[in-house]
């Protein structure tokens, strides 16, 4: 007689798991208001930042401050849902967090080490929200 074994998740993991979500709910939120405001600068004044003459995705610092705000809001409001620990969120948290870090690759020669910084945020949103099992 054979038996089969479910697997028992011991709180300390559930509690991991909960945690690990809070962090890229954290993150994701604190990245998102940081791209709003690097967002209103760019549209604002883009004399702020400075201009690459040969780059090869070359786009007008107003259109990154417009690219850079719409994210920023769309990361904002993912991360309340994640704070809710809605599946929907962590799946559209990745994704927004996926084209955050393209964009902040993107802007590498207009702000180096904050983009690098960024890119860096956001990988760990990433890893954080795919680590965690969806039954928990």
């Amino acid at each position: 007689m054979a038996t089969t074994a479910t697997p028992h998740r011991s709180g300390s993991s559930s509690a991991a798991a909960g945690g690990l979500v809070t962090f890229a709910a954290v993150m994701l939120f604190i990245g998102g208001v940081l791209g709003i405001f690097r967002g209103i600068m760019g549209i604002a004044d883009d004399d702020v930042f400075v201009t690459t003459p040969n780059y090869v995705f070359k786009f007008d610092l107003t259109s990154w401050g417009w690219i850079h705000l719409t994210l920023g809001a769309v990361a904002v409001l993912v991360s309340m849902g994640l704070f809710s620990a809605a599946v929907w969120a962590r799946v559209i948290g990745v994704g927004i967090a996926g084209l955050l870090l393209i964009v902040s690759f993107l802007s590498i020669p207009y702000y180096p080490v904050w983009s690098i910084t960024l890119i860096a945020l956001y990988a760990f949103v990433i890893w954080a929200l795919c680590v965690v099992r969806r039954d928990t």
